[in-house]
């Protein structure tokens, strides 16, 4: 039972995949047509056979016209995004729980740790169960984007070295599973709130604008990462060290106001310090935020951005060949 089950699985997957190939080829096709009659040119119609087997491959172009490209590839985006969330919790045992036990367990041993035997303080008048979900929320979303798209490219080498699309699809549709987690977690942290009848102030109406701020911090470190491991197989091991490392340098179990404030900035150049930071407040209310601190957040996190894009833009001709 459990092999015709991997069976189905597996067969089901190459099928879409085959699927996906064939239709970005016609996408693209009509795509190179809509160019052809933008400079006026004109193509003599093909056969049905000959339009089959119409294979155009475009492995550069100005930089303007390829971030209008990922426009044009827009329903790739929704397909590729669709597909890792049918795949994530298809043949599961319970599904998109898994999303939900792994914040709250780790809630339950930060307020042991932290709460319990060290004591640290909460903000406000905010539980510490809560103050903790709310700092679990952003880093939770931080380091499923960095799982997700760090190895996007090498799983989806089929696709990459038979197609040309923008590559930069790929990763950042895989961030969309980090989001839909992210939004099951949410409901689980308002029903903590409904059961310590703690009630958010009006700061949480400003809470898309640090759900935006979580994703631009993911997406540089990301895009870097999964650049570098089309090239480097082993870069994709540093991963759970870097995400197992940052879960206990940032404030995720503890406050931020614990760090004197001669070092404030200095610990705010971290990009998800600022993020956290900026949740609390908005889900908490409690606790004033940081100008300053989020401020160098904001910077780090646009700067890492900025060397993801450029390193993904520079070394993305080449993974055809080497993926």
């Amino acid at each position: 039972m459990a092999a015709s089950v991997a069976t189905y699985g597996c067969g089901w997957v190459k099928q879409f995949t085959r699927r996906s190939v064939d239709w970005i080829s016609h996408s693209f096709a009509k795509h190179a047509a809509r160019q052809l009659r933008a400079f006026g040119l004109q193509h003599s119609p093909l056969s049905s056979d000959q339009s089959s087997r119409l294979l155009v491959i475009e492995a550069g172009g100005p930089e303007q016209r390829y971030w209008i490209d990922l426009w044009h590839y827009r329903e790739l985006f929704a397909v590729l995004a669709w597909r890792d969330v049918a795949v994530r919790y298809k043949q599961t045992l319970i599904g998109i729980a898994w999303a939900i036990i792994r914040p709250l367990l780790t809630m339950v041993v930060f307020t042991v740790v932290f709460g319990k035997l060290a004591k640290l303080p909460s903000e406000g008048n905010a539980p510490y169960p809560i103050l903790v979900f709310a700092g679990l929320l952003p880093w939770f979303l931080f380091s499923s984007i960095l799982s997700e798209a760090s190895n996007s490219l090498v799983s989806n080498s089929n696709l990459i070295s038979k197609v040309y699309f923008p590559r930069i699809i790929v990763p950042v549709s895989a961030s969309v599973v980090a989001l839909v987690d992210f939004g099951a977690n949410l409901l689980i942290f308002f029903g903590l709130v409904a059961w310590y009848e703690y009630a958010p102030s009006w700061h949480v109406a400003l809470l898309p604008v640090f759900i935006l701020f979580a994703v631009i911090a993911s997406l540089g470190p990301a895009l870097l990462i999964t650049a570098l491991n089309v090239k480097y197989r082993d870069v994709r091991y540093i991963i759970p060290f870097v995400i197992q490392f940052g879960l206990y340098v940032s404030p995720v179990g503890f406050s931020s106001d614990v760090v004197p404030d001669q070092l404030r900035v200095l610990y705010s150049l971290n990009p998800i310090v600022g993020v956290i930071d900026g949740f609390r407040w908005c889900l908490l209310g409690t606790a004033e935020l940081d100008v300053w601190g989020l401020l160098a957040s904001a910077g780090a996190s646009l700067f890492l951005l900025w060397v993801g894009v450029r390193y993904f833009r520079r070394t993305e001709r080449s993974f055809a060949d080497i993926i």
